[in-house]
């Protein structure tokens, strides 16, 4: 009976391990340091990964007024499929939130890029949306930060 319970514990704690180890974040040690820098003024962000510049993309920010924040954040969540409650439940794949309701996603309005177009968030081509997102899934949150400045 002991032996039983041994073995069962023992899968137990092997299968815990196999459907946990892929979902948490790497320690400080191996996780990349990413920081997404926009510039308003230019309409263009800059991914520095260690420090290192890695990408160079045409953005969308707020039009009118619709102001994009200005500040620095560390990113709080994301949402792979995520819809806008609201803006007429609008499409924001590949969502990084960083403020509040704000967040850096794709957009499907590509031709809009390079100018401001938005109420406020960070769009991207799809593209380049999904490799940033995929950057800050696999190094964690803690370790992406977002800059926007004029």
């Amino acid at each position: 009976m002991k032996t039983t319970r041994n073995l069962f514990l023992a899968a137990t704690i092997a299968v815990s391990a196999f459907f946990t180890s892929g979902l948490t974040a790497p320690s400080t040690a191996e996780a990349a340091k990413i920081v997404a820098k926009v510039d308003v003024s230019s309409q263009r962000m800059k991914v520095y990964v260690n420090g290192r510049l890695r990408h160079s993309w045409k953005v969308s920010t707020g039009r009118g007024r619709y102001r994009t924040p200005r500040g620095a954040w560390t990113a709080k969540w994301l949402s792979r499929h995520h819809r806008s409650r609201k803006y007429n439940n609008a499409p924001m794949p590949y969502a990084i939130f960083f403020r509040g309701g704000y967040a850096v996603h794709a957009t499907n309005h590509i031709s809009a890029l390079g100018r401001p177009a938005s109420h406020g968030c960070v769009r991207l081509h799809p593209r380049h949306a999904s490799t940033l997102f995929s950057l800050v899934r696999r190094n964690g949150l803690r370790n992406a930060r977002v800059v926007i400045k004029n």
